[in-house]
C-alpha cells in the first residue's frame, strides 16, 4: 500500500504514460449550430428527419462530426447536401458512430489493460482488469472478484462517443461558412390519431374532436420543428434483423400539449400529408398531442344488427339458439354537408354520451380506417342489454346430396319504453330462394340476406322464413 504523496506522484506519471495517444480533434457541427430541423412523421414507426446547420470548414480535407443525431438512426439513409455550396462541398467518406460511452463500455475497452483502484483513504492500487463480470482484477499476482475501491481509468478511449454522431470525411473548395443539410430515417417515432365523440341525447347528432398522437423514442429532441405528417399504408422492404432492433422501445412518458393551431390537408401520392400550421417541439421519450380537427353537430345514425352464421345452414339444430347479441353501431358520413369532408386517418375512436345528470359516461370505442372525404364510417359500440335475440331451426331437409330446405324462426324481444328498429343481416350460402316469409326481405349481396324489424316496446316480433340451398 502506497502512501497519498506517492499516489499523486503515481498518478501524473500514470496518465503521461499510460494515456494513448489522441488524434487531432475533428471539426464538430452540435445542436448550437442548427438552423432549421424538419420532421415527418409516418404511421408505421418512422421518421425522416432534415437537419440544417452553419458551420465554416477550412479549405481541404476535413473530418467533421455531426453530433446528437436521433440514436434509432438508419444510417444507410444519410444523405448530406450543402444548401450554400452544393459544387463546392465533396464527401469522400461517411461514418456513424454509435459506440455510446457508458461505464460498461469503459471497463470494456480497459480488460487487459492497467487500471487503479482508490480506496477510503485515498490510496489506490494498481491493478489489472482481466473480466467485466465481476469484475475480476489482478493486483500483485492475485485474483480479485467484485469492486475492490473506486475503479479510476487514466483516460477516455477515442472510438466511444456521448452521443449518436455522424462522421463525415469533406473535401471543400472555399473557407466560408456553409448552411449543410442532413437528411435522414429513423425508427422509434411514430404517430397516431384519436378521435373523442359525444353524443346527445337522441344519439342523431355528436361533436367530434380529432387528436393527433406523437410517440417520440427516436433518442433525439426536435427544437421548433417544422411538422408534417403522413397518413397511408407506406410500403418498406422489410429487414428481419433490423425489424428485430426497432422493436425494443422504451417506456413512454406522457405529455399533453394543448394546441390551437390547424393541420393543413393535401393530397401527396397515394397518401394523405398533414401539415403543421406552425411549429413545434418533440422532445425525445415524449408523448405529444396535437390537436386535428373540430366539428360540431355531425349527424349520426344508430343501427341495431342482428348478424347470424353460415354454418346454421349445414346442420339440423332442432333446438333454440337463445340470447343471441344485438350489436350497436353508429354510423356517419364524412361529408361537408355533414360538417366534416376532410380526409380522417386511421385511429381509435371513443364515444361519450351525458346522463340525466349531465355527466358523460364512455359508452364505447373502435378502431377507424383511414377514411377519405365522402366515405361512411360506422363505429361497433358494443351490443345491445335490452334487446335480445334467438333463432330456432323449425325445419331441416336434404333433399339430395347438394340440395337443402331450412326454415328459421327469428324472435327479438325489445325491453325497452321506446320501440325499435333492428337489422336482421342473414349469410346464406350456396345458390338459394327464398320460398316462404312473414317479412319482406332483401338480397343486398350474393350471400346476404336481410330483414328490416320494427319490434315494439316491451314486445316481440317473430321473423320466419324458409330458403332452398344448392351447394
Amino acid at each position: 500500500m502506497r502512501t497519498r504523496p506517492i499516489a499523486l506522484t503515481l498518478l501524473v506519471l500514470f496518465a503521461t504514460t499510460e494515456a494513448p495517444a489522441r488524434a487531432a480533434t475533428p471539426r464538430s457541427v452540435t445542436h448550437e449550430d442548427q438552423r432549421d430541423v424538419m420532421v415527418t412523421i409516418y404511421n408505421g414507426n418512422l421518421g425522416l428527419v432534415k437537419d440544417v446547420r452553419e458551420a465554416r470548414f477550412p479549405a481541404g480535407t476535413t473530418e467533421v462530426q455531426f453530433t446528437e443525431v436521433a440514436a434509432r438512426i438508419d444510417p444507410t439513409t444519410v444523405h448530406l447536401k450543402s444548401l450554400t455550396d452544393p459544387a463546392g462541398l465533396r464527401i469522400l467518406e461517411q461514418n456513424y458512430e454509435y459506440d455510446l460511452l457508458t461505464s460498461q463500455k469503459l471497463m470494456e475497452k480497459y480488460v487487459g489493460k492497467k487500471v487503479r483502484l482508490y480506496q477510503g483513504d485515498g490510496t489506490y492500487h494498481e491493478a489489472t482488469l482481466l473480466s467485466t463480470n465481476g469484475p475480476i482484477f489482478e493486483i500483485n499476482g492475485q485474483i480479485h472478484m467484485g469492486q475492490y475501491g473506486r475503479l479510476v481509468l487514466p483516460a477516455l478511449p477515442e472510438n466511444l462517443v456521448a452521443q449518436p454522431t455522424l462522421v463525415w470525411l469533406l473535401r471543400n473548395q472555399a473557407p466560408r461558412p456553409q448552411r449543410v443539410e442532413a437528411s435522414y430515417l429513423t425508427g422509434g417515432i411514430t404517430w397516431k390519431a384519436d378521435y373523442v365523440m359525444v353524443l346527445n341525447a337522441a344519439d342523431t347528432l355528436s361533436d367530434l374532436t380529432g387528436w393527433v398522437t406523437i410517440d417520440n423514442q427516436s433518442g433525439a429532441t426536435y427544437k421548433d420543428a417544422a411538422l408534417k405528417l403522413v397518413a397511408g399504408d407506406v410500403n418498406r422492404a422489410r429487414d428481419p434483423r433490423r425489424e428485430a432492433r426497432m422493436l425494443d422501445l422504451a417506456a413512454k412518458a406522457a405529455s399533453v400539449a394543448e394546441a390551437s393551431r390547424d393541420f393543413q390537408s393535401e393530397g401527396f401520392f397515394e397518401y394523405h400529408l398533414y401539415t403543421l400550421d406552425g411549429r413545434t417541439t418533440i422532445k425525445d421519450n415524449q408523448t405529444k398531442q396535437l390537436a386535428l380537427l373540430t366539428s360540431d353537430e355531425v349527424p349520426v345514425t344508430k343501427q341495431l344488427i342482428y348478424y347470424g352464421a353460415q354454418d346454421y345452414y349445414r346442420n339440423a339444430y332442432g333446438v333454440p339458439i337463445s340470447n343471441q347479441k344485438v350489436a350497436v353501431y353508429l354510423e356517419l358520413r364524412n361529408s361537408k354537408e355533414h360538417r366534416l369532408g376532410v380526409p380522417l386517418p386511421k385511429g381509435k375512436i371513443r364515444v361519450y354520451k351525458a346522463d340525466r345528470s349531465g355527466s358523460q359516461q364512455f359508452i364505447g370505442e373502435d378502431w377507424i380506417d383511414h377514411t377519405p372525404k365522402d366515405e361512411r364510417l360506422r363505429i361497433k359500440m358494443g351490443d345491445a342489454f335490452d334487446l335480445v335475440g334467438s333463432r330456432t331451426q323449425r325445419d331441416w331437409k336434404r333433399l339430395a346430396s347438394n340440395l337443402w330446405e331450412v326454415e328459421w324462426e327469428i324472435t327479438l324481444r325489445n325491453h325497452k319504453s321506446e320501440a325499435q328498429t333492428v337489422t336482421v343481416v342473414e349469410p346464406v350460402p350456396g345458390d338459394w330462394q327464398i320460398l316462404a316469409s312473414s317479412h319482406p326481405g332483401e338480397k343486398v349481396e350474393a350471400h346476404t340476406l336481410r330483414y328490416t324489424i320494427t319490434v315494439p316496446k316491451d314486445g316481440a316480433t317473430t321473423l320466419t322464413y324458409r330458403v332452398r340451398i344448392r351447394a
